[in-house]
């Protein structure tokens, strides 16, 4: 990167589990982080939307921290930048943000170092950086990903459309990840195991098949971690009742919560959106589409 050039960088954000499948289905939404990075004598960044109005402003940041990490890996050291941070993910609502952070990182040293790094190999950083593939295989790959991460690697099946829409009620207080992954029990019996995964299984062949039926139907079933999720996030019931009663595909939390969402089949979004809002005022109730497009990168000249 030279002086007369910027760096925008643009990562969408994601939803994960989708109900049963665990740390290992993402879907992209169209949700964004925005970074407008110029080299500087110092790091800094700088919010410029209310979503990131709290994010640290040195080298803190979970951006910087992610970069700086990538850059250590290739034996590099990055040059200092300002960035001007813009997003409309809301913080720790389960809708990606600290992965769309994760992966705006790993683009930012790729593209400041030219590093020339594939999107597997960004993968695998995401991925152990963040210790799943889910959210930062979604906000890297855009659509659906569906991925498996263990010592060996990270596997991953990346369909870039589905034809379903999304509803989101998005709660006004927050629910941190490690609150609602300390309701889940440690061990789970070899029975329950297996039909958990089966059901987990049914789900991923519903989707793919476009038996959206069958995938409400999985999505409700879930047995890995809504069931123990439900009395920190009130709303997850009610969107389920709902949805059965409007005709939707299902309800599931999005990631950890407290996001619910609600799937429709593509083109019934707004009809669904208008039926829910009147039953969750204290929740923003916003359409979201699937995003296609992963994390995207653009260098462009300064003006002189």
């Amino acid at each position: 990167m030279k002086e007369d050039e910027m760096l925008k960088i643009v990562v969408p954000g994601s939803t994960a589990n989708l109900g049963p499948g665990f740390d290992s289905i993402g879907l992209a939404v169209s949700r964004y982080l925005t970074l407008d990075v110029r080299l500087a004598e110092a790091w800094s960044f700088a919010p410029k939307t209310a979503e990131v109005s709290g994010i640290p402003r040195g080298t803190d940041n979970l951006v910087y921290q992610a970069a700086a990490e990538t850059a250590d890996v290739y034996g590099r050291r990055l040059p200092s930048c300002a960035v001007e941070v813009s997003s409309d993910i809301p913080l720790t609502r389960g809708l990606g943000s600290s992965a769309a952070a994760v992966v705006a990182g790993i683009e930012l040293a790729d593209a400041l170092l030219e590093l020339g790094l594939s999107r597997e190999q960004k993968m695998e950083l995401a991925t152990r950086y963040e210790g799943h593939p889910d959210n930062v295989g979604a906000s890297l790959y855009g659509g659906l990903v569906i991925g498996c991460y263990r010592e060996e690697g990270v596997d991953v099946v990346h369909l870039p459309d589905v034809d379903i829409e999304m509803v989101a009620l998005i709660p006004a207080y927050e629910l941190e990840t490690k609150k609602a992954r300390g309701q889940l029990p440690e061990q789970w019996t070899r029975q329950r195991a297996v039909e958990a995964s089966a059901i987990s299984n049914v789900f991923v062949a519903a989707l793919l098949t476009k038996n959206w039926r069958l995938a409400g139907r999985m999505m409700a079933a879930d047995l890995f971690h809504q069931p123990y999720r439900k009395p920190l996030v009130p709303e997850l019931e009610r969107a389920e009742a709902l949805a059965l009663e409007y005709g939707a595909i299902g309800a599931a939390l999005s990631g950890a919560g407290p996001t619910v969402l609600v799937f429709a089949e593509r083109g019934d979004g707004a009809r669904l959106a208008e039926r829910l809002r009147p039953h969750f005022p204290s929740c923003e109730v916003a359409r979201l589409a699937v995003e296609p497009h992963g994390s995207r990168v653009y260098k462009l000249a300064l003006e002189a």
